[in-house]
């Protein structure tokens, strides 16, 4: 198969070049290119029928040669990798994105379902965790295995697209800006607002989903299923409660793409100054541009749970506070960042804005380490397809 032989020329040239740090890092992800190999074999001829041809003939340089070294050629040609992603398409953004945040999503839903309990501002005494291990443990004993996982399929429905749109905006505006702010070069500045335009048209499909997701995922949630929810909450609260968090949902996205994905290239520059595909230093740099992001802007994550969830304790809280004259129907919602502010602060003090906390961040680390590592590994799978297809029908013409 050409993708295992792919990979055992890589790992030959890793071990013939151990003094070189980009391919010795190469090295190391062997085992998982392999595996992915093994899956890219299957799936080629569905990848060769959703993804065009990349875009520029001029970036996919042929060399003339001898037919009798035709053979040799062929194995030592190896591209390089930092420049496939420049001439793909869309489209493989797109697919690579949409894939990269459904695995992202699926596979760490269980901690997010913690995470949202754990930020509960009044939560139920048989909902109040020590810790998360602690909280997987109780739910999964007292409301059964498959607890943590409702809402899986809302999020899965909402963070493909949300995502495909999410990576390739990211590309096109960080290569188009980068051009622009520090030609031929890495700019801190064109990452960072490249992930904010990103975010907006992420947070536009994923907010509903979100809604949906939370309102399942809390301690004894009167709903069945997730169509369920979604007619509950367009019957009592109208459309608009798909959006209610959307401007708290984006004030926390914005800085914490900013910061996600500066510290990411920052961190690439440092781990894989070649830009190499190196699936050890993806996951690296993911996972710590994730945990660093996650705890900066957790207040934030608070204030949106509070909006999305409309937590009924905590509008009990609120009215009986108020005393009988003023709590009857003053607090049937909490809308808006300030009041959510308001809120948190009043029912939690200065430590409500952190709560879950650790729950978000052991969330964040490996969620976005499994991101940018699918993500990486499909758009270099993609893209290598691409070129090996071209370059064959190059060899025969």
């Amino acid at each position: 198969m050409e993708a295992d032989g792919f990979v055992r020329r890589r790992r030959m040239t890793a071990e013939t070049t151990s003094n070189d740090p980009g391919v010795a890092g190469a090295s190391a992800g062997a085992e998982v290119r392999w595996l992915g190999g093994r899956f890219w074999g299957v799936s080629e001829s569905i990848v060769g029928s959703l993804t065009p041809r990349i875009g520029g003939e001029t970036e996919l340089q042929t060399v003339d040669f001898i037919r009798s070294a035709q053979d040799a050629q062929t194995e030592d040609s190896e591209p390089d990798y930092e420049g496939l992603p420049q001439g793909a398409s869309t489209c493989t953004h797109m697919l690579a994105g949409a894939v990269a945040g459904i695995m992202e999503h699926c596979l760490m839903f269980p901690i997010d379902c913690v995470k949202t309990r754990m930020q509960s501002l009044q939560p139920d005494p048989a909902a109040r965790y020590r810790n998360v291990m602690d909280a997987l443990r109780r739910i999964v004993a007292t409301e059964g295995v498959w607890r943590p996982m409702r809402g899986l399929n809302a999020t899965a429905v909402g963070a493909g697209p949300a995502h495909a749109l999410y990576f390739a905006c990211y590309e096109k505006l960080k290569k188009t800006l980068s051009d622009v702010i520090h030609p031929g070069a890495n700019s801190h500045l064109a990452n960072g607002t490249a992930g904010c335009v990103a975010t907006l048209l992420h947070d536009a499909v994923m907010n509903p989903a979100e809604v949906v997701k939370q309102r399942m995922q809390m301690y004894n949630s009167p709903y069945r299923s997730v169509l369920d929810c979604t007619r509950a909450v367009w019957k009592k609260e109208g459309p608009a409660a798909f959006y209610r968090s959307y401007t708290t949902q984006l004030t926390m996205n914005v800085p914490f793409q900013a910061l996600h994905f500066m510290t990411y290239e920052y961190l690439q520059e440092l781990l894989n100054p070649h830009r190499q595909y190196n699936p050890s230093s993806h996951m690296m740099s993911g996972a710590l541009a994730g945990a660093i992001a996650a705890a900066a802007t957790t207040p934030l994550d608070v204030c949106k749970t509070l909006l999305n969830t409309q937590e009924s304790l905590a509008l009990g809280s609120l009215s009986s506070s108020q005393g009988p004259s003023k709590g009857q129907g003053a607090h049937r919602h909490i809308s808006g960042l300030a009041h959510a502010f308001r809120t948190v602060y009043r029912l939690g003090g200065l430590q409500g804005f952190f709560k879950g906390v650790q729950a978000r961040v052991i969330y964040q680390m490996p969620s976005t380490a499994i991101s940018w590592s699918v993500y990486e590994f499909f758009k270099y799978g993609l893209t290598k397809y691409q070129h090996n297809k071209r370059r064959a029908q190059h060899m025969e013409s």
